[in-house]
């Protein structure tokens, strides 16, 4: 296979994977039981189809699906440094979604029209749900930041920590720029004009700022990580680790 090819499914299968894996943190832990589930349910639909781009992965190399997410090392793994943030508060939690959100659902629509077939029905599948992922992350970002005066000043501060990480998004690494090139994967410049008109939108409905001249913080997609992932990664593969070769 391809080397820019595979990097390239692994960092659409890493991100849903570690963003799903750190939004089950909530279970059980949610400000109400409505919002617990919601919030579980979108961990469920990312990781499935991060379950998705690893299996595809996997039947052309002829290895198992676990070998991906669960006997990688960190500096293996092709996320962005946005989905690995540690989950703080209910607000900062949803406005890293929301972040992560706009990128998600544009991706997927531009990645329907992927020449790769199994990409595009991947995509095709999964942007149904990322639609509501989105209208969810956005509506309750709306609702804190032009909630109370302490709901605005979370979100305010959850949004001038992450915005920091947006932006690696939509910067193309050389995996990336070799699969668009071959028609695989999404102009990410056409892709960020859709997604940062979004961010502008419901940030202002929310009464929230932009912050400007934030130092980008990027890495991830090249797997040069923040110190969080490697300790997601010590629960998440525990058991394959210290059993190898377990299965359910």
């Amino acid at each position: 296979m391809d080397k820019n090819f595979k990097d390239f499914i692994l960092m659409l299968a890493d991100n849903n994977m570690i963003l799903g894996q750190r939004l089950s943190e909530w279970c059980g832990h949610g400000p109400v039981l409505e919002q617990d589930i919601a919030l579980t349910n979108i961990a469920l639909d990312l990781i499935g189809e991060a379950r998705n781009y690893y299996q595809y992965l996997a039947s052309i190399e002829q290895k198992e699906e676990d070998d991906y997410p669960m006997l990688r090392d960190v500096i293996e793994f092709r996320n962005v440094l946005l989905t690995e943030q540690p989950n703080h508060n209910w607000g900062h939690t949803l406005v890293r979604q929301f972040l992560f959100d706009c990128w998600h659902y544009y991706h997927l629509e531009a990645m329907i029209k992927s020449k790769d077939a199994t990409l595009s029905a991947i995509a095709s599948k999964s942007i149904k749900e990322a639609r509501y992922h989105l209208a969810f992350s956005g509506e309750w970002t709306v609702r804190l930041g032009d909630g109370t005066e302490e709901s605005h000043e979370k979100m305010q501060t959850a949004l001038n920590d992450l915005m920091p990480f947006f932006d690696e998004m939509f910067e193309s690494t050389a995996y990336e720029t070799s699969c668009f090139q071959n028609q695989f994967s999404p102009d990410l410049s056409v892709v960020k004009q859709h997604a940062l008109a979004k961010v502008t939108e419901v940030i202002e409905e929310a009464t929230l700022k932009l912050p400007v001249n934030t130092f980008i913080r990027k890495g991830g997609k090249t797997g040069i990580h923040s110190e969080y992932l490697g300790h997601m990664l010590s629960d998440m593969q525990f058991l394959q680790r210290a059993y190898p070769n377990s299965v359910w």
